[in-house]
């Protein structure tokens, strides 16, 4: 095992070797990284990317799964009793983790990452709800608020403070990711907003499956139409279904998504029946596994708007 000491009579003997260089060196983490918990893969995502090599990073929903539908499991427990911190996306999104933080009896902080947000309402008043009971699982806001990039870097700074109070020794490493990070938050809000610039003003209308996107449709000027709520699981009806199919026929929908968290058949029937081009699948409320092309939240951004892009820009 490598002393402090012999580390520093070794470097020491480095060339170019000074003792700031040592001072400027981030302090070691006492015991490893530090164990946190965040609710689903995109939160877990940003928390790896501020805390680095200082936290280790368990998401209690998985890629590509839905965490409107989520039960709990009594490893989720475990995990959470023995996690320093708890980030939680908030606006009523994990309706599950209040109680399964009590029942872990864990003594970890949480944190709710959406602190600050300014939420939009979860209700029908953003002109393309289709009376689904929005916010039957909600409560009155729409809890998607990371579809808009801008807003993340309110979460990123919420993040970037609750990991300095908890591991002081990392601040200079958490506030520099954080601030890198915001910058490239910056420069992917400029490019999906000159993506969209490209698409003509009336094809800016697609159908998803659920009602995820309502953040990014006022960030960035693309209409959604969904066919559930803001739920995922909420089942549309076959008068919902004919009224959906009425609106393509009429051209007023150009494409239709799947998402990679739900039950792709009413999507595949509408397609059928109306000969709408399928444009693609959208990563709305989780990320893709590693391999696949919405690994990271930067990269599900980038995806999506790829998606957008091709299938609207197509006369």
């Amino acid at each position: 095992m490598i002393t402090r000491r012999l580390l520093l009579s070794s470097l020491a003997l480095a060339p170019g070797f000074t003792p700031l260089a040592l001072a400027q060196a981030p302090a070691p983490a006492a015991a490893g990284p530090m164990p946190v918990v965040a609710t689903f893969s995109i939160l877990a995502d940003l928390v790896r990317a501020i805390g680095a090599e200082r936290v280790a990073v368990t998401s209690l929903v998985g890629v590509d799964s839905d965490a409107h539908a989520y039960a709990p499991s009594p490893a989720d427990a475990r995990t959470i009793a023995g996690a320093k911190l708890v980030f939680v996306n908030g606006l009523g999104f994990e309706g599950w983790i209040n109680r399964l933080i009590r029942s872990s009896g864990t003594r970890a902080k949480v944190i709710t990452a959406s602190t600050g947000v300014v939420a939009l309402k979860a209700e029908d008043d953003h002109g393309h709800g289709h009376g689904h009971g929005h916010g039957h699982s909600h409560g009155e806001n729409d809890p998607h608020a990371w579809q808009n990039a801008l807003f993340v870097k309110t979460y990123v700074r919420t993040i970037r403070d609750a990991l300095v109070a908890a591991d002081p020794a990392g601040a200079a490493l958490f506030t520099g990711n954080a601030a890198a990070y915001s910058a490239s938050l910056d420069a992917l809000d400029a490019e999906i907003k000159a993506a969209v610039a490209r698409i003509p003003a009336e094809r800016r209308r697609i159908l998803t499956t659920h009602d995820a996107f309502q953040y990014f449709q006022k960030a960035y000027g693309i209409a959604f139409v969904a066919l559930r709520g803001v739920a995922s699981d909420a089942e549309p009806s076959a008068r919902d279904l004919g009224q959906i199919i009425r609106q393509i026929k009429q051209g007023r929908i150009t494409a239709i998504f799947m998402e990679n968290i739900t039950d792709p058949r009413a999507m595949q029937r509408i397609a059928s029946e109306t000969g709408v081009r399928v444009g693609g699948k959208l990563y709305s409320d989780a990320l893709s596994a590693a391999d696949g092309p919405a690994s990271t939240y930067l990269d599900m951004m980038r995806h999506n708007i790829g998606q957008i892009s091709g299938a609207l820009a197509q006369a």
